[in-house]
């Protein structure tokens, strides 16, 4: 026999706020998931040198994300609550944001291991200022959908589809956002690549183990995950266009093994592999300690 991942409960008058009622087994899975890789990058903040502060917006935005998870249980026995359908979504909804930062931070933080001749003709924006445009993009983002998510559980048919559209627009400027920083890593990378090979290939770096608390010469293994995360991230915000495209109580949004799927799942992925190449294993070089001459003088 099939059984959905999503229980319904068809009861005469019932009224589900998110459209339907909660899997506990799926909520669990999920909870453990991220509690586990959560707790484990909250030991190496503390335990590999040197401490960035920096790093705490993932370990937040993990635990954050955990505790969604939680919320989601706690829902799940009271579906019609107005007051926790909210909170819960808030934080499954939101704490993705985090998630962005991190990268928005590590590149600017991976730029200022360079010298800076390598950073001016291989980034397309100045390091020093990554950060402050991303951040503020994400800052405008998450007041549309946190403003958004609030209207959705209205009563009044009018304000939840306002809502709805506050949240659609939110996502889809993030998302426009997210995929030209994307460009701006990837681009980051193919220049040092292309006109710096000696800084893209290391001579002599020391060998390196996974969830280790030592050094890592070689930048590209952090490179290379931080282009996984962008690939989970983006996934992950098309999937909430589509979603709330569809309007309050989707097709998708009421069928939730499609957010485990496209949502959590390749957001677990992308923030667990942090855990293998913890960032500041990479980021212990002192900023300018790559000096090296470009093999070709043309700019792309």
């Amino acid at each position: 026999m099939f059984v959905s991942f999503v229980l319904y409960k068809p009861v005469s008058n019932a009224v589900y706020r998110g459209g339907f009622v909660p899997n506990k087994t799926l909520a669990v899975t999920g909870l453990a998931f991220y509690g586990v890789t959560a707790a484990i990058q909250w030991i190496q903040h503390f335990k590999i040198k040197p401490r960035r502060p920096f790093m705490l917006t993932l370990t937040i935005g993990m635990t954050c994300m955990t505790i969604g998870f939680v919320l989601r249980l706690i829902f799940s026995d009271e579906p019609s609550s107005i007051a926790k359908f909210i909170i819960m979504t808030m934080f499954i909804l939101l704490s993705p944001c985090a998630f962005l930062a991190v990268d928005y931070m590590l590149l600017s933080h991976l730029a200022a291991t360079f010298d800076r001749e390598v950073t001016d003709r291989c980034l397309l924006l100045r390091s020093s200022r990554i950060v402050k445009i991303f951040m503020w993009s994400d800052y405008v983002t998450l007041s549309l959908q946190g403003n958004g998510g609030g209207l959705q559980v209205s009563k009044t048919p009018t304000l939840a589809t306002v809502g709805t559209a506050l949240v659609m627009t939110g996502l889809v400027v993030q998302a426009i956002s997210f995929v030209f920083f994307t460009y701006v890593l990837v681009v980051f990378g193919w220049r040092i690549r292309k006109h710096f090979p000696a800084a893209w290939i290391p001579s002599t770096p020391r060998p390196w183990r996974i969830l280790s608390r030592q050094p890592i010469d070689d930048w590209r293994p952090l490179f290379c995950v931080m282009c996984v995360t962008c690939v989970g991230i983006s996934i992950r915000s098309i999937f909430r266009i589509v979603e709330f495209s569809q309007g309050h109580n989707g097709y998708i949004s009421v069928h939730e093994e499609y957010f485990y799927l496209f949502d959590a799942l390749g957001l677990w992925i992308s923030m667990t592999l942090f855990c293998f190449v913890w960032p500041t294993r990479v980021l212990y070089t002192p900023p300018g300690h790559v000096e090296l001459q470009p093999v070709l003088k043309s700019t792309v």
